[in-house]
């Protein structure tokens, strides 16, 4: 297995409670467009990867017929489902690999992904693995942390969130997704490029794993240029770091007849 798998499975196992109360996941904005993009209906079945702390699950499952819910990380699919188990009886958790799928081709007429590809080592795997197990003229939904297409900014936010979080793979550009769409007869429907806010104390501590990581993400964003800061639009009180903006991104694809 990839190393950055192994490290995918030991910090969200250790952090799986983080992922399930985290208010940045838990009530995003994004959860509402996902379904007004999306429109679920309730003859469909549903694939979530990397459901992490099961919220995209949870939004769906009142519009569909069911949902499968996977994860990496055996000890986060546990905690999701003693959550979600009692308000949610059409979802249904699996282990998997975002990369290697264990279903059939031409399977699910939804499959999503939310705040989990940056963790991917192969992401072109994983798209390959939407397009298969996906039925055609199927909707695929992904929602993620996106590169600058600039590399100097791209280089500082993925050096930034490796310091902070072990599992982090890599964030890929726009325009690399769109590359990796059409390789595989993913048609882009509809996007929306947004700005994420993070509360960085929360965000830093939500991943760190001792007191040094933390103070060495916050000497890295100390130490970046005007430009990175200004671009990120890091923000200081009293001399300490705040906010951060990270370019996100969504957008949903049809799978090509």
């Amino acid at each position: 297995m990839d190393n950055i798998k192994s490290k995918v499975m030991d910090q969200f196992g250790k952090h799986a409670e983080k992922y399930v109360t985290s208010e940045l996941h838990a009530n995003g904005a994004d959860l509402q467009t996902l379904i007004e993009w999306l429109q679920p209906q309730k003859t469909e079945i549903v694939l979530d990867i990397a459901t992490g702390g099961g919220h995209v699950a949870k939004a769906l499952s009142p519009y569909a017929s069911q949902v499968i819910a996977t994860d990496l990380t055996k000890e986060m699919l546990a905690n999701t489902a003693m959550h979600l188990k009692p308000v949610c009886p059409n979802v249904s958790y699996v282990i998997a690999d975002a990369e290697n799928l264990p279903f059939l081709d031409d399977t699910f007429d939804i499959v999503t992904c939310r705040i989990a590809a940056h963790h991917f080592p192969n992401p072109h795997d994983f798209i390959n693995e939407v397009a298969r197990v996906l039925k055609p003229n199927g909707s695929f939904l992904l929602i993620d942390n996106v590169a600058p297409k600039e590399k100097h900014l791209a280089e500082f936010i993925n050096s930034l969130e490796a310091l902070r979080d072990e599992s982090h793979a890599r964030c890929l550009s726009i325009e690399v997704w769109r590359n990796l769409f059409a390789s595989s007869h993913l048609q882009v429907i509809q996007s929306e490029y947004f700005k994420k806010t993070y509360t960085l104390p929360s965000w830093i501590e939500r991943t760190a794993n001792s007191q040094e990581q933390i103070d060495r993400v916050n000497q890295f964003i100390f130490d970046a240029s005007e430009e990175s800061q200004k671009y990120f639009n890091i923000s200081y009180e009293n001399g300490v770091i705040q906010f951060l903006q990270i370019d996100g991104w969504i957008v949903m694809c049809k799978k090509e007849c």
